[in-house]
């Protein structure tokens, strides 16, 4: 039983007790599984201390919310397009003939206590989740982490993130407000503008002709089931994946492609995760307090032949919606094959932003030929060719998001909308490069800088300290 004692002398150890209140734990695990050392071992597994790595956890942290505020919501939460009149204490919609969905979310946003409070909490953490999974991927490329071995995490994040925006959508198209039936109406004309294959798609997914009866039954299950399976279990494969491979870490004293420099799971770094789950689901119930999204009760329910000004997607897809507006109406005829202008911008041009994501990996071999291990990431500015790339891709889709509140930014700014229209699409073709451009020319500056001061001659100090050591394999110990 001496695995035993080992394990209950390094569970003592970790929680600053003599005897482990986990002591019966262990002997089952040694006694049934022979697993004291796995446990052992794996209670000392090593996370590298930045903050860098701390966005992953915030998209973490914020799925794990909105799992628990999406329970709360389908108590009240009705998926039915039957309509009913409207008696509630909002005035101004008094007697209206509203869908029983639309009807459930007026209920829970304005009779059920703290509904308001809890729906702003699950909309809040959807805006940051897919923020923190975007940054979290930026510094994944700019660090070159995806390189080999995590080829593969790198794509399932990819899938992720995809799957995530989708599911956004969704949810925001459930209330049936006028901004939500306007969000569903041009989904459906992208759909529907797919040549060929366009009409029996949205048919299919849509259940006929916009608007259609039972669509928000249809999208309900898909929003509260299939994706958050999906999203769950690449989560799952993504941390199993990272807890195998463990986490990269930036260049420093005693860190390599084999070791490890960080703080151990327990206790250190499982009680920073808890305070930081803390802090992230406090932020999210800060903005949900005091900033108001999504006040379904103002745009008063869906009607085909109703409009509004200022109707703004979700963030995220705001570059999609900026694309639409910025992109000129070329409807192109060929023969019998009609080709909408909204082709374009909402299919193909979505196709080539994201096919990139899931090649970037094998491009980045294709170009360096470098297919060993790497477990040390890269600086941002230790590749001026990636940096350039990675600055201008994302200076364009910044002009996109952009574009896609021009008519807000106009009112704001008191100028004419096709005017600022015409400076975006300007922008959209002209500053990307720029940016590239002289992001490698920073860059490369920077390198030289710092070539030029390696080769000066190094005088240590008399007080320098001595350099950890090195340690086995993923085994270098945490403070």
């Amino acid at each position: 039983m001496s695995g035993d004692h080992d394990l209950r002398r390094s569970l003592g150890r970790a929680f600053g007790v003599r005897r482990s209140p986990l002591r019966p734990a262990g002997r089952w695990l040694h006694t049934n599984l022979g697993g004291s050392r796995i446990l052992r071992e794996e209670l000392r597994h090593i996370f590298p201390d930045s903050w860098a790595f701390f966005l992953g956890e915030i998209a973490l942290y914020c799925f794990i919310i909105l799992v628990l505020t999406g329970i709360f919501l389908a108590l009240f939460f009705q998926a039915s397009e039957a309509p009913v009149v409207y008696d509630g204490p909002y005035a101004p919609l008094a007697g209206a003939k509203i869908s029983v969905a639309y009807d459930s979310v007026l209920l829970l946003s304005l009779d059920v206590p703290a509904g308001l409070l809890v729906r702003q909490i699950h909309h809040w953490s959807a805006l940051v989740f897919v923020g923190a999974l975007i940054i979290h991927m930026l510094r994944t490329f700019f660090t070159a982490s995806y390189r080999r071995p995590r080829r593969l995490n790198w794509l399932l994040g990819a899938v992720l993130l995809i799957l995530v925006g989708l599911n956004g959508l969704f949810g925001y198209s459930l209330p049936d407000d006028l901004l939500s039936g306007t969000g569903l109406r041009i989904a459906f004309s992208i759909t529907e503008s797919i040549p060929f294959v366009g009409s029996a798609m949205a048919t299919l997914l849509f259940g006929g002709e916009f608007p259609s009866s039972g669509l928000i039954a249809r999208i309900y299950p898909v929003h509260i089931f299939l994706l958050p399976a999906a999203i769950a279990g690449l989560l799952g494969a993504h941390l199993g994946l990272l807890w195998l491979q463990r986490h990269t870490q930036f260049p420093g004293p005693g860190r390599s492609d084999r070791t490890v420099v960080g703080t151990p799971l327990v206790p250190a770094y499982a009680l920073r995760t808890l305070g930081y789950f803390l802090l992230v689901f406090g932020v999210c119930t800060a903005f949900a307090g005091f900033v108001q999204i999504n006040p379904v009760w103002l745009y008063g329910p869906y009607r085909p032949w109703d409009a509004t000004t200022a109707a703004q997607p979700d963030w995220y897809m705001g570059w999609l919606e900026g694309a639409v507006r910025m992109m000129p109406g070329w409807d192109i005829q060929i023969g019998g094959l009609h080709i909408p202008g909204m082709f374009w911008p909402a299919v193909v041009l979505p196709g080539l932003v994201l096919t990139p994501l899931f090649v970037l990996p094998w491009l980045d071999w294709i170009v360096t030929r470098d297919g060993s291990f790497h477990n040390l990431a890269l600086h941002a500015g230790q590749h001026a060719a990636r940096a350039a790339l990675g600055a201008g891709f994302t200076t364009f889709l910044s002009v996109l998001l952009v574009a896609g509140g021009n008519d807000v930014f106009a009112f704001v700014w008191n100028v004419s909308q096709p005017r600022l229209l015409l400076v975006l699409q300007i922008a959209t073709i002209v500053l990307p490069p720029v940016v590239a451009v002289l992001t490698y020319l920073l860059v490369r500056a920077w390198e030289r800088r710092g070539a030029s001061a390696a080769h000066r001659p190094r005088v240590a100090g008399p007080h320098e300290p001595d350099l950890p050591p090195a340690g086995s394999a993923y085994g270098a110990t945490g403070d």
